[in-house]
């Protein structure tokens, strides 16, 4: 499966991300335990929501920090993210 800008990740079925205060952290929950995300995975994976395309994400993700050039970063973290299964693309 190609994974470009116009993809639109959603997570995967049986992940619930949330906000964990104990933690610090998003974290990843699912039945047979939780993920804990750093801070930049978290950021992505609050915006896979399956309508939004990944460079709707990355622009997002760019106006949010004031950085630039995000998408190689995105696009490479959702790569890992779908073979973990943890996101589908739509």
């Amino acid at each position: 499966m190609s994974i470009d800008a116009q993809s639109r990740p959603a997570l995967g079925r049986g992940y619930r991300l949330q906000w964990e205060e104990v933690q610090k952290a998003h974290v990843l929950l699912y039945p047979e335990g939780m993920i804990k995300l750093n801070g930049s995975a978290g950021e992505i994976l609050k915006r896979c929501d399956g309508v939004k395309t990944i460079g709707d994400i990355t622009g997002d993700l760019e106006s949010a920090f004031s950085a630039k050039n995000l998408s190689g970063d995105v696009i490479a973290f959702v790569k890992l993210a779908v073979e973990k299964n943890w996101v589908t693309v739509l």
